[in-house]
């Protein structure tokens, strides 16, 4: 880089640091960080050039085998495009190692993808064409996601299987995969509700193919539907009389009040981590805590939605409990990056490490949320899935609502 270069750099240096920030957040502003970096305009950049600007953003939220990648190519004396750079830019901001073309070929070759349309052309008529919608024109956040349950590890697993292999999957919690048979009880009530009343519950031979609670149950949930049945719109929130018998169950659970109206009932746990997260970011600094190692669905997440992942670790001597000397190591570290911690999630019981809270983690927790004005969020989805003895599901709402200095916590 000339000293003229070097001037006209410093000169763009705040942009830069702006483009940068915005690109980490939420992977916009590419094409624009490209070009502040190609001074010459000629619609390449060296890779000199582009680890010149890494330096002086301090290397923020780049991968080091990504950057060691980078040098390689220095010394290789390598120019990039723009989709080349593009291209390395989602791989070394990206929470995980990412190989795109060999991820995208496992894909297409996956024996559960079925047949593309560019398969069935001819290798020699094929031509390279540029589309306006591709790899580089797509949102940046969404190239750069990784959700690793369904991941390249899975596809591998995968293809091992319909080679005859014997594989145990343990990726997702998916009982019926591995040979969990359903529990009738709620095949049959949902049976019940879908069914016109006259194949169904007022079928006069209805008593005869289902138990009598299953139909007295049925009943019930098609009064609170309504005549328009399971196939309309319901409220925002969801049908009332459910959100009711949420209430009543966490009324039950804690023993402090629950209301329906504070109730959303979602399409599975993650459409309801999707809708908070979305509503939580709004700005490129914005951030959330999350347990590391976490069910990646948070970290997916935050990259897709321009939000800041900051992880907290889990003491593995201590049973996977986090100390309140990690959460503020970890927020002051946010801070002294310039971001905005809005959130902190616990899994609780835990996933993957299937750990469950005690008491005085849960108030720790709790203290620090409420003294930094952080919103937390209480995954606790596996509340029934605990499996020694000595240990006990307690919510973060118990906890909330027991320990003096919380009484303004956000959960």
């Amino acid at each position: 880089m000339t000293s003229e270069e070097k001037v006209q750099h410093d000169h763009l240096q705040p942009l830069q640091k702006n483009l940068w920030n915005s690109y980490l957040a939420s992977g916009r502003g590419a094409y624009e960080l490209f070009e502040s970096i190609d001074l010459d305009k000629n619609g390449t950049v060296s890779a000199e050039e582009v680890v010149f600007f890494l330096d002086s953003v301090n290397r923020e939220g780049v991968r080091s085998d990504e950057f060691a990648r980078l040098e390689e190519l220095v010394s290789a004396h390598q120019e990039l495009n723009t989709g080349d750079f593009l291209r390395w830019l989602a791989a070394a901001t990206s929470n995980e190692p990412q190989e795109e073309k060999i991820q995208k070929d496992a894909y297409e070759k996956h024996s559960q993808t079925g047949k593309r349309r560019s398969s069935t052309i001819i290798m020699e008529e094929k031509v390279e064409q540029e589309y306006a919608w591709n790899e580089n024109t797509m949102s940046q956040s969404l190239r750069r996601m990784q959700y690793a349950v369904r991941g390249e590890v899975v596809m591998k697993a995968e293809s091992l299987r319909a080679e005859g292999r014997e594989i145990v999957f343990t990726n997702v919690g998916n009982p019926h995969a591995v040979g969990q048979k359903p529990l009738s009880y709620y095949r049959q009530v949902l049976a019940l509700c879908d069914l016109p009343a006259e194949c169904g519950v007022d079928h006069p031979e209805v008593s005869r193919m289902f138990p009598a609670d299953v139909i007295a149950r049925a009943k019930e949930y098609r009064a609170a539907i309504g005549p328009a049945g399971t196939g309309s719109y319901s409220h925002s929130q969801g049908i009332k009389a459910f959100r009711e018998h949420v209430a009543d169950f966490i009324i039950e659970r804690d023993g402090y009040p629950a209301f329906a109206g504070d109730i959303f009932l979602t399409n599975g746990a993650s459409s309801g981590i999707q809708n908070v997260l979305m509503s939580l970011m709004s700005a490129n600094t914005d951030a959330v805590m999350i347990p590391i190692p976490q069910y990646p669905i948070y970290s997916a997440l935050i990259t897709l939605l321009g939000g800041r992942q900051v992880g907290y670790e889990l003491d593995e001597s201590l049973g996977w409990a986090v100390t309140k000397e990690e959460l503020e190591r970890s927020l002051a570290e946010a801070k002294e990056q310039g971001l905005k911690v809005k959130a902190l999630a616990i899994i609780n019981p835990g996933n993957p490490t299937g750990q469950v809270l005690d008491k005085e983690t849960l108030q720790a927790i709790c203290h620090f949320c409420a003294e930094n004005g952080i919103v937390l969020l209480a995954d606790e989805v596996y509340q029934r899935n605990v499996y020694v003895k000595d240990k006990k599901f307690i919510s973060a709402k118990k906890i909330a609502c027991e320990t003096e200095g919380c009484e303004n916590l956000e959960l």
